[in-house]
């Protein structure tokens, strides 16, 4: 069943923004959305441009008569799964704090029951003002979710935190905050993903073709469920999803001490990366030049790197759930039961990189999942993102029975 999305706009220069969001949600089959505009937000983008992006007419005025509701403030309030108010102006925050409501949207705040999303955007000086600040602070208090603004320089000249956060971090927040699935709530997990990367010397580097795609789909899946999640991320060219603490490593040395270093802090641990198996036994200081003509050779000498879910599943806490992935191009289970066993896991996720469909930097994948009991299970190809659910899936099936 679809959802129904409340987007109200306030009288901020971000305001022109929001277009892109509301864009962004009504492509989504799943969602409908309606659009509360405040005077001042008019002045900044006309109701025409969120209406025909919406599909649907714009309320503005407490007092415009609808055909759509008996009463306005209060059919569209009952009719929302979420309300979002971006960009939040440090005035109608204030409202929101003490239940003034002297226009269509502060009266829907009040008549609504749905989550409320609050993306503030202002000036640096009002931002950090104290009296804003306390008002937000009473939002949070009274249960009100609010996103932290961005930082860079704002449309006043003025460098510093206030800007409206991007677009797709919005969106994410949104689309977590609507996710029917919270089982993972006080849970805390430790994903890595990406290639690991080994230089050569000041220029080159030894990778593989990973770019991330399923580790990343694997940590916005549990943040979504409720987790505190920590990516751990190799080289990727994708953008960390929205609530994700995110630390960036380059080498599987560095990965494997930043996991290690982390570990005992969660619940969980992921091990998506595609860590690079070796790494050359001594980087040269200065760019390798070719040779003579004559030599047409050069010869490395390679040195494994650390295998880090070995070392993670040696220090494995009581109850803490680990899952491997295996990604083969032959004698696929067979590699995969071994790894399984090796490295201490409670499952692991086998793939055949070199099948249509499963392998590096595809969308889509088709996967078995392995687990200690013996228990074998092949799934369909699916999207990247649905073998995240069903990664997910199985882990809150062990936690249930522990």
């Amino acid at each position: 069943m679809a959802k129904t999305v409340g987007v109200g706009i306030t009288g901020g220069i971000a305001a022109y923004k929001i277009a892109d969001l509301v864009s962004r949600l009504s492509k989504d089959e799943d969602l409908q959305v309606i659009v509360i505009m405040t005077e001042a937000a008019t002045k900044f983008i006309t109701p025409l441009t969120f209406k025909t992006l919406s599909g649907r007419e714009v309320a503005t005025d407490l007092w415009q008569e609808s055909a759509a509701w008996k009463v306005q403030h209060i059919g569209i309030a009952e009719a929302l799964d979420l309300l979002v108010i971006a960009p939040a102006t440090a005035d109608f925050i204030a409202k929101m704090a003490y239940g003034l409501a002297d226009d269509l949207l502060s009266t829907i705040v009040l008549a609504n029951t749905a989550p409320v999303l609050v993306v503030p955007s202002m000036n640096t000086k009002m931002y950090e003002n104290k009296i804003v600040q306390a008002n937000i602070s009473r939002l949070k208090e009274l249960g009100f979710e609010v996103m932290e603004p961005a930082s860079g320089k704002l449309a006043c000249d003025a460098v510093g935190k206030g800007r409206l956060p991007d677009i797709e971090e919005i969106y994410e927040k949104i689309r977590q905050m609507l996710y029917d699935k919270k089982d993972l709530v006080g849970k805390k997990v430790l994903v890595n993903a990406g290639t690991t990367c080994e230089d050569i010397d000041p220029v080159r580097f030894i990778c593989n073709r990973s770019t991330g795609k399923m580790g990343y789909a694997i940590a916005r899946e549990a943040a979504w469920r409720g987790a505190q999640v920590t990516l751990v991320s190799g080289r990727s060219f994708l953008q960390p999803p929205a609530g994700v603490e995110f630390i960036p490593v380059w080498s599987a040395d560095e990965m494997c001490e930043v996991m290690l270093k982390k570990q005992d802090e969660y619940d969980i641990i992921i091990g998506a990366a595609a860590v690079g198996d070796f790494k050359a036994a001594n980087k040269a200081e200065v760019k390798l030049k070719k040779r003579d003509k004559k030599e047409d050779k050069l010869v490395l000498e390679l040195v494994s790197t650390p295998d880090i879910l070995r070392e993670l599943g040696r220090r494995k806490k009581p109850g803490q759930v680990m899952v491997g992935f295996a990604a083969e191009t032959n004698n696929l289970l067979e590699y995969a039961q071994r790894k399984l066993e090796e490295k201490n896991l409670d499952f692991i996720v086998a793939n055949d990189v070199s099948e249509e469909g499963a392998g590096f930097a595809s969308d889509t994948n088709i996967v078995t999942i392995i687990d200690r009991q013996g228990e074998i299970k092949s799934l369909p190809q699916m999207s990247k993102a649905e073998v995240a659910v069903a990664i997910i899936d199985k882990i809150v099936e062990i936690l249930k029975k522990e």
